[in-house]
């Protein structure tokens, strides 16, 4: 990439952005119509070449579409989440016109889908998140989901596997909490073949819980170089790095982890994190002050922890996503419609 390119999707906001783990230059949007409160949603597919940024295909949904995750084990499948509590499975191969439906879908949420993670270790899983409370494991192979944990009493945000351990899932909600649970420790039965939840159930026990912030965790990431380092940000405008190995002494034993850092800046919400894949010290976010920023978690004195603003969008910045092949490029999606893919 020769420099900063951009996607304008017309009358379709975005709310996630992914890169293929297969495919160099190739990136997936969720997007919504009228800010995803009202109306379809799309998923949207482009490519990044020397000459810029090229939309290859868009498939419609009855409702908005909050995240995506490709698969890991199949180039060609993507997972969508949606605000009608669906998640459907498309492959990007087939024809536009041959049908705008997706080869899967399951509708066990009861409220919206938030938040979805493909598992790099154990490639045939993946998870969901949902504001109706609960975290739900799949496989595409079952007609139902494999797993559930109702994982806060509240809206839960975002759930994220590990990629250093394949049983263990992140978790941060409305509550204010960052969970890690266990999926090997029993909780309670999946829902009905049907889908229909029967009465109501205990919170399932959390390995640990974090009391990251004093309001709501947008957003979380896990460190792709040191296990059991998170980060977290949301509400309260503040990005913070936890050392969840670290369990509070005196107290309730699965209470606990250790804040290392704080970053700062923002002047909003920030409603997404990620970590670079390629440096364990860098952290892009998304923030509803219209930027992305790039922060270095060991700076070197009198460098700062802020090292790059991007401030091209002209709306609420809700997703931001590292190249998996090329280091130092980064792309950042906004309720402005464009997609913008830079290097830092």
């Amino acid at each position: 990439m020769s420099g900063p390119a951009s996607l304008h999707t017309p009358a379709f906001s975005h709310y996630s952005v992914a890169w293929s783990p297969f495919h160099n230059g190739r990136v997936a949007l969720a997007s919504a119509a009228n800010f995803g409160l009202v109306g379809n949603g799309r998923l949207h597919l482009a490519s990044l070449s020397p000459q810029g940024l090229q939309l290859d295909k868009k498939y419609d949904t009855q409702d908005a579409l909050y995240d995506i995750a490709w698969s890991e084990i199949h180039e060609n499948q993507i997972i969508s989440a949606s605000g009608d509590g669906s998640i459907k499975l498309w492959d990007v191969m087939l024809n536009v016109s041959d049908c705008d439906l997706p080869i899967r879908a399951w509708h066990e949420h009861t409220r919206e889908v938030f938040s979805v993670d493909w598992s790099n270790l154990d490639k045939e899983l993946f998870v969901s998140a949902s504001w109706d409370g609960t975290i739900k494991l799949w496989t595409p192979q079952r007609p139902h989901s494999v797993q559930t944990l109702r994982a806060h009493d509240s809206c839960v945000y975002q759930a994220s596997f590990s990629p250093h351990q394949p049983s263990v899932v992140a978790t941060c909600s409305l509550d204010g909490t960052l969970k890690l649970f266990d999926l090997r420790v029993p909780a309670f039965p999946a829902l009905s073949p049907v889908g229909i939840l029967g009465p109501p159930q205990p919170s399932a026990q959390a390995a640990l819980t974090v009391p990251a912030s004093v309001t709501e965790i947008l957003t979380l990431d896990w460190n792709k170089y040191k296990p059991f380092t998170i980060a977290t940000a949301g509400v309260d405008k503040t990005i913070k790095v936890w050392d969840c190995r670290m369990v509070r002494l005196g107290g309730t034993p699965e209470v606990g982890g250790m804040c290392e850092k704080e970053f700062r800046g923002h002047e909003y919400a920030v409603r997404k994190i990620q970590w670079n894949p390629h440096r364990a010290d860098l952290l892009a976010s998304a923030s509803y002050d219209m930027t992305s920023r790039v922060w270095s978690t060991i700076p070197n004195p009198p460098a700062p922890s802020l090292i790059h603003i991007h401030d091209a969008h002209t709306e609420f910045v809700v997703g931001c996503a590292w190249s998996l092949f090329e280091e130092g490029v980064l792309a950042s999606c906004s309720w402005d419609s464009r997609l913008n893919v830079y290097r830092v």
